[in-house]
């Protein structure tokens, strides 16, 4: 980045922006309650009301990352790689892998719940329906992948917040700033 440069930097539409930072905020709140909840007592009514909306916030993730999905590849703002060679690659590829395992985590959250056998809903507002019958026994192994790939999404988004503060603090250069809001976003 040129100091003297005193124009904004490409950004991303305020869209774009707000699909990703809501996205992180939901992943975050998920992770923590679940990591919460686990150390409660079964069946306490905190316990229980963490995983309602853990529930609840986990279909509002299915749609909004189907929604930035749909908008990513008709109309989301495109902007010039930030990096070339390598680093665009592998920038390339971390950011279709958090797709690919949010994709995942959703369909294995839906698969778990319809495992366990337990209606549940959406903020209380209307009942998710069972679509998908399972035999209790895969109630583990739903849960257990489940489980797992929420810990591979935190480690890959934890390594890109870290490569954006890299790219901002160590390169110096705009990459960070295409998707903060600012002067310069639509």
């Amino acid at each position: 980045m040129n100091p003297l440069n005193l124009t904004s930097p490409p950004r991303y539409d305020r869209l774009t922006m707000s699909l990703h930072w809501l996205t992180a905020l939901l992943v975050i709140g998920m992770f923590a309650s679940a990591q919460i909840w686990e150390r409660l007592a079964k069946g306490t009514p905190l316990r229980k009301e963490l995983q309602a909306l853990h529930i609840s916030c986990g279909i509002l993730l299915a749609v909004l990352v189907v929604g930035r999905l749909f908008w990513r590849l008709t109309h989301g703002r495109r902007l010039p790689a930030a990096n070339s060679g390598v680093m665009n690659l592998a920038a390339k590829t971390a950011h279709w892998a958090l797709y690919a395992l949010l994709l995942s985590q959703i369909v294995l959250g839906f698969l778990f719940r319809w495992a366990q056998a337990e209606p549940f809903n959406f903020f209380g507002l209307f009942d998710v329906p069972t679509l998908l019958t399972f035999d209790k026994s895969m109630k583990s192994v739903f849960g257990g992948l489940h489980e797992q790939v929420a810990w591979a999404i935190v480690i890959l988004a934890g390594l890109h917040a870290v490569m954006a503060l890299v790219h901002h603090y160590g390169l110096r250069d705009d990459t960070l700033r295409r998707m903060l809001p600012g002067r310069g976003s639509n």
